[in-house]
């Protein structure tokens, strides 16, 4: 079996301090991704140990520093990894890294870690430079499933796929995170075999959710969004097993913002 876990840090080493060693040492992935790391490599490779064979794609350029960074962590080999998602325009934003790891009957599987922009409907550039980047995803995703690898696609796509996927839909409608043309960019991926693992495991709904503001009574009152993903290659997905939100039990238990999403493989 293999276990991957995604989650959005939040800043690695305030999540750290906050309890995510435990839960990291009881959950015993085989694969960790992560977006927002938010430091250094050195700070990272620190935090997680030598153990971990580690990609790692920092923000380098004026805007994206100190609030993006996104990681591949895992004990088993690596034959490769890539940090950049092709249009040279997100080179250096730390959104994008693919990492090449080796399973136990020999094959390949690309884990891929990625941190799609928030966008911002009421500032059309913002929203612009989200839609480029959610383009250059299906283009990078359809030339890896090309090749006839597995793939996994994880992360923080900041995109609440349907009506159960986010407590306060109404109000959303016309916000960033909620347009039709994000929805859409998702029906697309599924449309064309990609398989959505927390849907699929996850119910019809509502939820369950992985975000929630720190703001107010949202945690308590299960306010949620739901926009982190495992989405699966047709063949690796038909391996899955399982996939769960990591809800902390309270409030104050709470290390990051959002909630870890892992799933299992019969791999």
């Amino acid at each position: 079996m293999l276990t991957v876990a995604t989650v959005n840090v939040n800043g690695i080493r305030a999540a750290f301090r906050r309890g995510m060693g435990p839960w990291l040492e009881d959950t015993d992935p085989d694969v960790l991704l992560m977006q927002e790391v938010r430091a250094p490599d050195e700070v990272l490779r620190d935090l997680l140990g030598a153990d971990w064979n580690i990609a790692h794609a920092e923000p380098a350029i004026d805007g994206h520093k100190g609030r993006a960074g996104v990681a591949v962590a895992t004990r088993r080999p690596l034959k490769g990894e890539r940090g950049e998602l092709g249009p040279a325009r997100f080179d250096g934003s730390g959104r994008w890294v693919e990492a090449d790891l080796v399973l136990d009957d020999g094959t390949t599987l690309t884990a891929v870690s990625t941190y799609v922009f928030t966008g911002e409907f009421e500032t059309p550039s913002r929203q612009e430079e989200k839609y480029a980047f959610l383009d250059a995803i299906t283009d990078r995703l359809t030339a890896l499933r090309a090749d006839g690898r597995q793939v996994l696609m994880c992360g923080d796509l900041n995109i609440a796929h349907r009506e159960v996927d986010l407590k306060a839909w109404k109000a959303n409608r016309k916000k960033s995170g909620f347009l039709p043309e994000e929805r859409a960019w998702l029906d697309r991926l599924f449309e064309a075999g990609w398989v959505d693992l927390g849907r699929k495991f996850g119910g019809e709904g509502p939820g369950p959710y992985s975000w929630w503001s720190w703001r107010g009574k949202a945690f308590d009152n299960d306010a949620g969004w739901r926009i982190d993903y495992q989405i699966a290659s047709p063949e690796l997905a038909g391996a899955a097993t399982n996939c769960v939100v990591h809800r902390a039990p309270t409030y104050a238990e709470r290390w990051s913002d959002h909630a870890p999403v892992v799933a299992t493989y019969g791999v």
